[in-house]
């Protein structure tokens, strides 16, 4: 059990003393990029499988009469 304990401690050492956070108004703006991408790449995939399911539709109306 001392031994889970000390690496907690160490663990925590090591996070607050030899870690190089990113500051937090560059953190934000990377933020608002990952989002924007994420969004618009889900616009994208949601138009394509819009189309894509159109397609597939008519391609299987076609074929059966």
């Amino acid at each position: 059990m001392i031994t889970v304990l000390n690496y907690i401690k160490e663990s925590f050492d090591e996070l607050r003393n030899n870690v190089s956070w990113t500051p937090i108004n560059q953190l934000q703006k990377l933020t608002v990029v990952v989002l924007l991408f994420s969004l618009i790449f889900s616009v994208a995939i949601w138009g394509a499988d819009t189309v894509l399911s159109s397609v597939i539709t008519s391609f299987f109306k076609l074929i059966n009469g």
